[in-house]
């Protein structure tokens, strides 16, 4: 597969060169400052989930993956799977309505921007090329589908939906080149927004060169989160990430990374590495450089819940000290960069849940 291939061509130079692509636009231009000054954040769901390919040729492979009750089921169209990198125009789509948000704008699924400024804020060459790879991407966005039960800013969606429902090209140069592009974001993405069901990632993200390398980062993101280290089994990891490789290939590729992290400590917020436990488990562990403090990025905590809130929290655990619940939700929130769009309805949700992991008192 193209995960492997792609990474193998570059095992001969890796050692050779730095591990993150070079800041292609270290000085960003006076209009687009207001692009920089939108956080990256990625949606929960997708940094949980592998719905985007590794592949860096066309995979057609349908996926589906459960974990409990739930499932995710992705399916491509003739064209592929949206990739690592396609997701980054997602990213950049949420990162600019969190930002709208937080200024009190009226927000909307529609999103209109300047592929120029995308480009540069992703870290990507401004070249003809680049243009034609956005296109290539927003066709395989538009195009991936997928069918879930899970759960985004409270609503279970049941149906079939797009990454984006669609893209249009506004406006276009007389060379072909892509000026002005209409997204139009699912309803299972825009939920997830409304809900600041998302998290900050590090700008470094768009500068790693192996998509491996940034899947791996979500998932340390997403799961590590504050704590000071988080691990996870070699082969669940494979799973999680979404490759197709073998266990022993799979191995060789984050066997490389843990290397390269080693000599360049290059993979934003977590140190990684890979060690051997009880009955020769191999699990990689993600170590917490304690840079997130630094970027000034941690979300707003919650503000205090009206009384009415503890009264409906009573009646979902009903035995339980709501109080101690609260304490629980808002360290939970904390540690996982979140700013809940509904705070009283996130914490009764959160309610529930404990309710269901613990039973009665």
């Amino acid at each position: 597969m193209g995960e492997i291939s792609k990474d193998t061509a570059h095992f001969g130079t890796d050692h050779e060169r730095p591990p993150l692509l070079p800041d292609r636009h270290p000085e960003p231009d006076v209009f687009v400052c207001d692009v920089f000054d939108a956080v990256p954040k990625g949606d929960l769901a997708s940094m949980e989930h592998p719905i985007f390919s590794l592949s860096t040729k066309p995979d057609t492979r349908l996926r589906r993956y459960e974990q409990g009750p739930h499932f995710v089921e992705v399916a491509p169209s003739v064209k592929g799977l949206a990739t690592v990198h396609d997701r980054d125009i997602l990213i950049y789509c949420i990162s600019q309505i969190i930002a709208a948000l937080n200024d009190g704008k009226q927000v909307d699924r529609v999103v209109r921007l300047k592929a120029y400024d995308l480009l540069k804020a992703t870290n990507r060459m401004t070249n003809g090329q680049a243009y034609e790879g956005l296109k290539a991407a927003l066709e395989r966005l538009r195009g991936t589908t997928i069918s879930t039960n899970i759960k985004t800013g409270g609503t279970e969606t049941l149906d079939v939906f797009g990454l984006i429902e669609r893209a249009r090209i506004v406006r276009e140069t007389r060379d072909g080149r892509m000026q002005e592009v209409e997204i139009i974001l699912s309803d299972w993405v825009f939920n997830a927004i409304e809900a600041r069901e998302v998290l900050t990632l590090h700008r470094d993200y768009f500068r790693l060169r192996k998509p491996l390398e940034r899947r791996m980062y979500e998932l340390g993101r997403k799961h590590c989160g504050h704590q000071a280290t988080w691990s996870i089994g070699l082969d669940r990891l494979k799973e999680k990430c979404g490759s197709n490789s073998t266990l022993k290939e799979f191995r060789r590729l984050v066997k490389t990374i843990v290397t390269q992290d080693l000599k360049h400590h290059h993979m934003p917020d977590y140190a990684v590495t890979l060690v051997e436990r009880d009955h020769d488990v191999e699990k990689v562990v993600f170590t917490n450089r304690r840079s997130m403090k630094t970027l000034g990025t941690t979300a707003t905590p919650p503000p205090p819940l009206p009384g009415e809130v503890f009264d409906a929290a009573r009646q979902i655990a009903p035995g339980w000290d709501v109080h101690a619940i609260e304490a629980d939700w808002r360290a939970w929130c904390a540690e996982k960069d979140l700013s809940p769009h509904s705070p009283g309805q996130h914490f009764l949700k959160f309610c529930a849940s404990w309710v269901d992991r613990r039973g009665e008192p």
